[in-house]
């Protein structure tokens, strides 16, 4: 249920309806898209990229310390509840974003739903081995997954149908609706959430005994298993492939409506449905990725899901019109779902056979949060120095390119290993 209450943010709040409105409100009557933030002049659309990436960069620099403090209390609810209440706030402030003038406002309650929804997670994934026994796990997260899918969907699918229904509503202000499925996402979390709470024990384990410097323990754990992976280097190669394909993926997910609205000129209903279609077909894809990795191995079925995702980078430099647009949106859900699923399963066949898989699939996460923080704030900066999130693209199929020909190397190392061995 936790899933059904918070998906409600990544798909109304960060893909679907936030970003076409905001482009709009923050557009000044002359056609410009320039806005004025904290004194500097930046490109709307830069700004937010920007803004969310300080965001993720945040929520990967505290997540370590978070971690070592619930563990050593024993209260990882009472932190997922903050991040939960937090993240539901800053969805209901976005409310009283009403004009180009409040943009700083706006931009930073978006920073307080994204760190809420990240921060929430961090401890939401830790209680899947205290709620469910090892045979169950894998599916109690898939429930999980689509109980999140079918929330998520129905809230936008009652939102959009009250903005097709505007007129015969009797309503005249066009920003009305949209901050209305604002609110409505934050109550939605916060309300739903409420089973979660009500449910689940009071952390994952008893308190620990504190030890010197306890707060610091996430960190050292970090370290250590960077310090490590000098000695695995398939993981090694790996983890830095991901770093650069899983920024232009992101990217992708959080700027495709920001591109579509202002480049495309997509209006917001088109926005929502491109929207629905790519996570229906997102479905499809990450069940023909698992398919594909079965047919020929995990390296291989990343392979070519970063390959597609090259060609896609390439031909959106192109778009124009909505169809062109739709296509992208089509190829984007394909390879969305499987590249993310198959990483990780990937990356928890790589680690070493140790006690600590904690530690490294929370060293992962970091990775996969910094890669977003770097991925966003590089793209607000190109479409801040060149005027256009076209230019933009460049620098995507540049990571995903990295990240190719590093799988390539990941394959050697492989093929290098499975020669060793004979």
């Amino acid at each position: 249920m936790y899933d059904w209450a918070n998906s409600a943010y990544a798909l109304v709040i960060a893909s679907a309806i936030f970003p076409a409105y905001y482009n709009s409100i923050t557009r000044s009557s002359n056609g410009s898209s320039r806005i004025n933030i904290l004194g500097i002049d930046i490109e709307n659309t830069a700004a937010y990229s920007i803004n969310l990436g300080i965001a993720f960069g945040i929520i990967a620099l505290i997540s370590p310390l978070l971690s070592s403090i619930s563990d050593y209390s024993g209260s990882q609810k009472r932190f997922m509840q903050f991040f939960c209440y937090l993240g539901s706030l800053g969805c209901m402030l976005l409310f009283f974003f009403t004009g180009s003038g409040q943009a700083e406002w706006a931009l930073f309650f978006m920073m307080l739903a994204t760190i809420g929804y990240s921060g929430s997670i961090v401890f939401y994934n830790s209680f899947l081995p205290a709620i469910a026994s090892e045979e169950r796990q894998d599916k109690v997260s898939a429930k999980g997954y689509a109980f999140g899918y079918i929330g998520a969907t129905t809230l936008l699918l009652l939102n959009l149908a009250a903005i097709l229904n505007q007129k015969s509503l009797g309503i005249t202000d066009d920003t009305l609706l949209p901050r209305i499925s604002f609110l409505l996402t934050g109550f939605w979390w916060f309300g739903f959430a409420q089973i979660t709470f009500r449910k689940l024990p009071k952390g994952v384990y008893a308190a620990k005994s504190r030890e010197k410097n306890y707060l610091l323990n996430g960190y050292l754990e970090l370290i250590k298993i960077w310090r490590h992976l000098k000695t695995e280097p398939k993981l090694k190669t790996f983890l830095l492939s991901f770093f650069f394909y899983i920024m232009g993926v992101q990217t992708v997910m959080f700027m495709a409506s920001s591109f579509g609205e202002k480049e495309v000129h997509l209006s917001m209903i088109s926005l929502i449905i491109t929207i629905l279609l790519l996570e229906y077909v997102g479905i499809a894809g990450a069940f023909l990725f698992a398919w594909i990795s079965k047919k020929l191995g995990n390296i291989q079925a990343l392979t070519i899901a970063v390959t597609v995702w090259i060609v896609i980078c390439i031909g959106s430099y192109f778009i124009q019109t909505p169809m062109h647009f739709y296509i992208a949106g089509f190829w984007i859900g394909m390879v969305m779902g499987g590249i993310q699923s198959l990483s990780r399963s990937t990356y928890s066949k790589f680690i070493p056979k140790t006690e600590n898989n904690a530690g490294y699939f929370s060293f992962f996460d970091v990775c996969e949060k910094l890669a977003m923080m770097c991925g966003l704030v590089m793209w607000g900066f190109m479409d801040n120095l060149t005027g256009s999130m076209r230019n933009s693209i460049f620098a995507l199929a540049l990571w995903f390119t990295i990240g190719l020909i590093l799988l390539w190397v990941v394959r050697k190392i492989e093929k290098r290993e499975k020669s060793a061995a004979i």
